[in-house]
């Protein structure tokens, strides 16, 4: 695997499983951006920080597993696995207290050997929309 493969399960394995998000500027490029399904987010390192502080606070017990599926030398292709319990209000979305699973499938693209820019699909609001179901 590439060393890029390792950044991507460094960044997940500080950031997310352990919270340490003074740890950002190690894996991202400050004008990091994010192309989403009906947009793009440019907020850099700001907007990282924002939306790890949003995940901790609505889900307890957050913990994501990756699985890398394909790397070269400037792009890594993976999935990450999240497992958590909605224990607070996410986006519209009421806590459910539920547990939940849900995956993003990423392309991560690199330069200078951070995060440059990501291409991000989630399933995450349909298995929001199935937990307030149940």
């Amino acid at each position: 695997m590439s060393d890029n493969s390792d950044i991507i399960r460094q960044a997940n394995e500080q950031l997310l499983n352990q919270g340490r998000f003074e740890q950002i500027a190690s894996f991202f490029c400050p004008d990091y951006c994010v192309y989403l399904t009906n947009k793009i987010l440019k907020g850099g390192h700001e907007g990282i920080a924002k939306t790890l502080q949003q995940l901790q606070g609505s889900f307890a017990d957050l913990h994501v597993e990756v699985e890398i599926l394909q790397a070269d030398d400037s792009r890594v292709s993976w999935q990450r696995t999240y497992t958590a319990r909605h224990q607070r209000a996410y986006k519209g979305f009421p806590a459910s207290d539920r547990p939940l699973c849900w995956r993003d499938m990423v392309c991560s693209e690199f330069r200078d050997g951070k995060i440059a820019r990501e291409w991000v699909i989630s399933d995450l609001a349909e298995q929001l929309l199935t937990a307030r179901k149940h």
